[in-house]
Formats: structure tokens, sequence, C-alpha cells
């Protein structure tokens, strides 16, 4: 996977969080609760001020501090990316949607001070917290680098800068 595939994933990724974001906005008022598979799944609105699980929602610095989390992994996943030998098409794949589930959950941070939820899963009276497309990329894209990295054989190649790989990139083969 190249450079401009990998754009154009994290680019898929935005467009998704944002357009399923603008579905919800538009049709539902907050706390509305529309049952997909009942006793299961529904769409529910919800604002999320904190982090994961509402982490840090109390905070007055929460805006800054998540911001600048999601800042640093966004650099740190691009060189990540820039770093991987082409062929690593599986990490390369995760660090992209990670990283477009960054921006779509960061993106909301900026404008709203919080982040839009709407995917409910349940049994009976517990709830998973609600969660949106941006953090379901972020977690798929997480779980794949780990599974990618623990079978990795032991021979293989570690993430490189090789002039190979660096001349490919630079020419978006």
């Amino acid at each position: 996977m190249n450079l401009r595939v990998a754009a154009l994933v994290v680019a898929l990724v935005v467009v998704a969080d944002r357009a399923t974001k603008w579905i919800v906005t538009a049709t539902m008022q907050r706390g509305d609760s529309i049952p997909v598979i009942p006793g299961l799944f529904s769409l529910t609105y919800v604002r999320n001020p904190g982090a994961a699980f509402g982490m840090l929602a109390d905070s007055p610095l929460r805006v800054p501090v998540l911001a600048l989390f999601a800042l640093a992994a966004i650099g740190g996943l691009t060189y990540l990316l820039a770093q991987t030998p082409r062929a690593h098409v599986w990490e390369r794949t995760a660090a992209a949607i990670i990283i477009g589930g960054a921006i779509g959950n960061l993106y909301d941070r900026f404008r709203y001070g919080w982040v839009i939820d709407f995917l409910d899963f349940y049994v009976q009276r517990w709830h998973w917290p609600a969660f949106n497309v941006a953090d379901s990329c972020i977690t798929v894209g997480v779980a794949v680098l780990l599974i990618a990295s623990m079978l990795r054989r032991e021979g293989d190649a570690p993430p490189s800068s090789t002039r190979e790989d660096f001349d490919a990139q630079r020419k978006g083969a």
C-alpha cells in the first residue's frame, strides 16, 4: 500500500464518520433512541464530553488534553505509516484507519467540545458505552496492529526506512 492509498483510507474513514454523525444530528434529538435489534442494539444520540467511557468528562482541561493526545497519536501513527515497509499492508491499513478515526473525533472536540456517539449495544439494563464510527475504526485498527505484530515472524524485517521504500513513497508508487 502506498501513501496515496493510505491517505485515501484516512479520508474515507473521516467522511464515513462525519456522514454518520451528520445523519444522527440531523434526524435525532439528543437522548433519542431508535431500537434496531430490540434487546441488543439501538441508535442512541449521546454527547460524550470525555474520553473513552466518559473519562475526564468533568475536567475543565478535557478538550485541550484530549486534543493534544489525539494530535500526538496522529503524528506518531503518521510517522509509523511512513516508516512501515509498503509490503506490510495490514499495518499500514491499520495505521490509516486509526488516523482517520482520531481525526473524526478530534473534529468533534474542536467543533463542539464533545464527541457525538450513537451506537448503543446492551443486554437488558447493561449498556456498553455508546460509541461511533471513529471509535470503531480506532478499535479495529489497534486490534489489527496488535495481531500483526504478534504474527510477525522472527525473521521479518521491522519497520524501517530503506532507500528503496523512501524512493517508492516519494514517487507515490
